[in-house]
């Protein structure tokens, strides 16, 4: 699979999940993954997902996802922009920052999540 593949499968799946039981996620990431989170900075995969889970029902709506590849061959680096509702609100504008990491072949975890709202200036 291409780079760009793998990165519309994995935007997918990600916000879908997302969207329908963030718990589920946990699979994606591991004790090596961070997040950054509107500023605060957590890391592991339970940390990643409490943070997460502590977020409320969202939906998103992705916009953009542009995709680079690492300075490691066996990464990727994903861009995405779109809209969140949370807990039924108005959308807002949200930027996110993805940096997969392959484990074996077609298997990768989320080494850096960096999410942020975007607010009107």
């Amino acid at each position: 699979m291409s780079a760009e593949e793998i990165a519309a499968a994995f935007v997918q799946h990600f916000y879908q999940t997302f969207d329908n039981g963030v718990d589920a996620l946990g699979g994606l990431f591991n004790d090596q993954s961070m997040l950054t989170f509107e500023g605060q900075q957590v890391g592991g995969s339970s940390a990643i997902i409490d943070k997460l889970r502590s977020v409320g029902a969202v939906a998103h709506s992705v916009k953009t996802t542009d995709v680079q590849p690492s300075s490691n061959p066996n990464a990727i680096i994903i861009f995405v922009t779109g809209a969140i509702k949370i807990g039924g609100d108005n959308p807002l504008h949200f930027c996110e920052f993805f940096h997969l990491v392959s484990t074996a072949p077609g298997q990768y975890y989320v080494h850096n999540d960096v999410f942020r709202l975007n607010y009107g200036l």
